[in-house]
């Protein structure tokens, strides 16, 4: 075959092949000058039919699950008329014991049909509640948060009838946000001391521990001042040392505190001040 034939078959192959190429780019509008050339040109196509393709499964929450424990729906009304207020609730669908060291627990009474905030718990009558909350005065919201067994989490807010906003709070399992813990150790499991703190100010009970768990001291603060009975422990569980009793009222400055109750390693009382 001469030479100048070859030529003028592979320049004929060439313009052909570039004209297939450019009608290719106009109907699929692809810019031959940005073409991945670290694409392979050939594919394994037994290799690629073998392969099945699935989309990520999401996990399925059950319905009326939060935080992984299964609860039943409640709803309380109050109020007549236009001024029907409405609360949508969950509650355990098995009771749990709240946390020890919370102060605000809240359950449904399902005797008196109400929500209660209260340690006192009656446990035949009681669905400790958890989820999400909602308090409806018609179409109106007034408010909304989560419940975590027994106590707030997360953030909860108010509006009044106008839908104004009053007040717009975060909560960890009962505990403000802003509330500070120390620990004994830097992976953070021995607490040392939980000061409540609500709005830059200390309110709710307190705690400190010793390095074994026990509690030391347990109180009460409201309005940033130390209230009613505070009580020291000896190292070992509930054993108490002494109670020092303060004012109902955090502003009442001619409340002196005193030591009211006393006692030793053994648990025998050594004062009392009621018995003087």
């Amino acid at each position: 075959m001469k030479p100048d034939f070859i030529k003028y078959i592979l320049f004929t192959c060439s313009v052909t092949f570039l004209g297939v190429m450019e009608t290719y780019a106009q109907e699929e509008e692809v810019d031959l000058f940005e073409i991945n050339y670290d694409t392979p040109l050939t594919l394994d196509m037994e290799a690629e039919s073998e392969v099945e393709i699935k989309s990520p499964k999401e996990k399925k929450v059950k319905k009326g699950t939060f935080y992984g424990v299964r609860t039943k729906k409640g709803f309380v009304r109050t109020g007549f008329g236009d001024k029907v207020v409405l609360e949508l609730f969950h509650y355990l669908k098995e009771y749990e014991e709240p946390d020890q060291y919370v102060r605000d627990i809240y359950w449904y009474d399902f005797k008196k049909r109400k929500i209660v905030n209260s340690r006192k718990i009656d446990k035949d009558n009681a669905g400790i509640l958890h989820g999400p909350y909602k308090k409806m005065l018609g179409d109106q919201l007034l408010e909304e948060g989560v419940y975590y067994k027994g106590t707030k989490h997360a953030r909860w807010s108010e509006w009044n009838k106008y839908d104004i906003l009053q007040s717009k709070e975060k909560y960890y399992k009962g505990w403000p946000k802003e509330s500070r813990v120390q620990y004994y150790d830097r992976g953070r499991k021995q607490i040392k001391e939980i000061i409540p703190v609500h709005f830059g100010e200390k309110e709710g009970n307190y705690y400190a521990f010793y390095e074994s768990g026990n509690v030391a001291v347990r109180g009460e603060y409201h309005f940033d001042g130390k209230v009613g009975i505070w009580t020291e422990y000896y190292d070992i569980r509930n054993r108490k040392k002494r109670q020092i009793q303060y004012g109902d009222d955090p502003f009442d400055e001619s409340f002196r505190p005193s030591i009211i109750r006393e006692w030793d390693e053994r648990g025998k009382p050594i004062y009392d001040v009621s018995k003087k």
